[in-house]
């Protein structure tokens, strides 16, 4: 027998094996991420008060559900006060989503304080709980998971992606750095900038709370690119050091497979009211009809 035609005979075999090689690659890739993501996901876990006592269980049905994504400016001696409030509720039966941004400056009862303050002061006096006992009170909305994003370092995560692509509908100079209009490309630093301007702003708090979505919007999309594959370790590292929330690697991965479709179908709902001041403090005054519309609306 020739050596050629060793050769032709062995080709399959060695494809074969070549595959096989590649497949347990492949493989041995895939599980590594997966373990490096269910082990961040164990990081990021911090449950409520109320979770340790009501022993909460994995999903039985799917069901709606609703998720808070406070951005905190937590700095070093200080846990600061809830910059961000954004309320995300799903329907998987409609396949919707809704997503109310609460100002910050929101007169509201602070629950467990028993006093009237503005709402992202409920973060400084009670912590994530406090903040969710007074979102509940004053949308009258059960909040079953939460999300916070430490706003301080969330550059890290920005950087991490690779920076991110946005829609800025106005030029303006902020921190030292000019924002043009129109499509911009911004890293970590230039995002946290972006998102933190209001004052110049001629919709106030409300254009920043457009500017705060755009950016969580631009880094779950970045997060979710191919590109981003090959940095997976940086990114899961800035996630483990900024983000805690009480949902379970088990919990994201059923709304990951039972709930994605509703969240491409996403309706943002805007609070409204009058802003005021009371001794010298301003203030955004909700009306009990306001709070009520935006409550069924969310149901």
């Amino acid at each position: 027998m020739t050596t050629r035609r060793l050769k032709k005979k062995n080709w399959p075999k060695i494809l074969l094996f070549t595959a096989l090689g590649l497949a347990i690659a492949i493989g041995a890739a895939a599980y590594s991420i997966y373990n490096t993501v269910q082990e961040t996901v164990n990081q990021t876990y911090e449950p409520l008060k109320r979770d340790k006592s009501d022993k909460r269980t994995a999903f039985t049905e799917t069901e709606p559900i609703s998720i808070l994504l406070l951005g905190v400016d937590e700095r070093e001696g200080d846990r600061g006060r809830s910059d961000s409030l954004i309320l995300l509720t799903i329907d998987p039966i409609e396949k919707s989503s809704k997503m109310v941004s609460i100002p910050r400056d929101t007169r509201t009862e602070i629950i467990g304080k028993g006093i009237e303050d503005k709402i992202n002061h409920a973060y400084a006096f009670g912590g994530v709980d406090m903040t969710i006992d007074t979102v509940e009170h004053l949308l009258d909305i059960p909040v079953d998971y939460y999300v916070q994003v430490n706003m301080e370092s969330f550059q890290d995560i920005v950087d991490a992606v690779g920076g991110i692509t946005v829609d800025n509908k106005f030029a303006f100079s902020y921190g030292g750095v000019d924002f043009p209009k129109g499509t911009i490309t911004l890293n970590g630093e230039e995002a946290l900038k972006y998102s933190r301007m209001r004052y110049d702003d001629p919709r106030g708090d409300f254009g920043r709370q457009d500017r705060q979505r755009q950016i969580i919007q631009a880094v779950i999309k970045e997060g979710a690119s191919f590109s981003t594959l090959a940095n997976y370790k940086n990114i899961l590292n800035s996630i483990s050091k900024n983000i805690k929330t009480n949902l379970t690697f088990k919990e994201m991965q059923y709304i990951q497979a039972n709930y994605k479709d509703s969240v491409h179908n996403l309706k943002q709902v805007q609070i409204n009211g009058t802003g005021t001041k009371m001794n010298g403090i301003y203030y955004y005054i909700v009306s009990e009809q306001e709070r009520d519309m935006i409550s069924n609306t969310l149901k």
